[in-house]
């Protein structure tokens, strides 16, 4: 994922409500949002790598991943950071234990944001500091930067997302146009990550669509108290390729 946001509301009808975008090359190939074959998860999968972006597991888990951006080249030696997510979802330990563990060796990966979610408990690890971040109730995002960085497309997605919860406009298809917004934004609101110029303004919408590189996979998620509705619209360099919604019951 490159932008996520959310409105946890703990002990409510929806404790979390969740959209967020992937943004890849076009040319990795990925699957769409499958119940996986042999561990109760729903995820789309990376084919390149193996692991995923967002997904959700027994009990209510829930695990998204944002890359962090900056002009370093990746290392291409690093396990893949997809692989987080699906281990969170399988392991028997709850959001903080299972953080604490990952402290100790999230340098091993290239930079990464990982939000979790256990059903109780909703935190966030940046791995470049290994700092685990409470998330508190209420509305919350993350891009290619620290948690709740205010980069001009987090603060859109955030603001529309509490817009439409204030007014009770939550289904799908009101928040669909929040994920595809292409608004760029000005060159003075621009963060400096390291990138060209050009590139930083591509990068600055919701959705993206270069040539070769833009937003691959739209997604919206509701933890409800028996599972979690996950519909996803997908996207290719030719424009949109399908979309999905299937559910996940908490047993």
């Amino acid at each position: 994922m490159c932008l996520i946001a959310w409105n946890w509301q703990p002990g409510s009808a929806t404790p979390l409500l969740l959209l967020g975008n992937r943004d890849e090359f076009y040319a990795r190939p990925a699957e769409p949002l499958h119940h996986w074959v042999g561990a109760s998860i729903l995820a789309g999968r990376d084919v390149h790598a193996g692991g995923t972006w967002l997904g959700v597991g027994p009990g209510g888990r829930l695990a998204a991943l944002t890359n962090y951006r900056s002009a370093v080249p990746a290392r291409k030696d690093a396990p893949t950071r997809g692989q987080l997510v699906t281990d969170f979802l399988q392991s028997p330990l709850d959001a903080g234990a299972y953080l604490r563990t990952l402290q100790a060796h999230a340098s091993a990966y290239n930079p990464f944001n990982l939000l979790v979610f256990d059903g109780h408990t909703l935190l966030g690890l940046e791995s470049r500091g290994a700092r685990i971040v409470t998330l508190q109730p209420g509305m919350g995002a993350v891009s290619n930067a620290d948690f709740h960085t205010p980069w001009p497309k987090l603060r859109q997605l955030s603001t529309g997302l509490a817009a439409c919860v204030a007014r009770g406009a939550t289904r799908d298809e009101h928040l669909w146009p929040l994920l595809q917004s292409r608004t760029l934004a000005e060159d003075g609101e621009l963060p400096h990550t390291g990138v060209p110029l050009e590139l930083e303004r591509a990068l600055s919408a919701v959705f993206i669509a270069t040539p070769a590189y833009g937003t691959r996979a739209c997604s919206v998620l509701r933890v409800e108290s028996g599972g979690v509705h996950f519909s996803e619209r997908r996207f290719g360099a030719e424009g949109a390729m399908g979309q999905t919604s299937l559910f996940l019951d908490h047993t």
